[in-house]
């Protein structure tokens, strides 16, 4: 059953169905990054007037928002338009710092 569950796992990561952008987040890179994002969701991601805290997001999930922002299936009147310019690489280095605050 073990052996079965880790060959369907690699066929996973294989296709690319495991884990956002491929690639694992740098906690260090994505807190330098984040400065961008604190203007709008607070110092330490709490949220900042109606923009929504965004500390604690698992960082797959918070990837998967990031690249729908970035190809304009999730839109946030415009507001969300420097999305555009990050890198799949940028996005999971965010989201890996994000998720390491409470």
């Amino acid at each position: 059953m073990l052996r079965y569950l880790s060959m369907i796992f690699a066929a996973c990561l294989a296709l690319g169905l495991a884990g956002p952008a491929g690639a694992a987040g740098d906690v260090d890179s994505g807190k330098k990054l984040a400065a961008k994002c604190s203007g709008c969701h607070g110092k330490m991601g709490e949220g900042k007037s109606k923009n929504p805290p965004i500390a604690g997001i698992e960082a797959g999930s918070h990837v998967k928002m990031l690249q729908d922002y970035k190809s304009g299936a999730r839109d946030h009147k415009g507001m969300m338009r420097a999305v555009a310019k990050l890198s799949d690489q940028d996005m999971a280095d965010i989201a890996a710092y994000y998720a390491t605050l409470k």
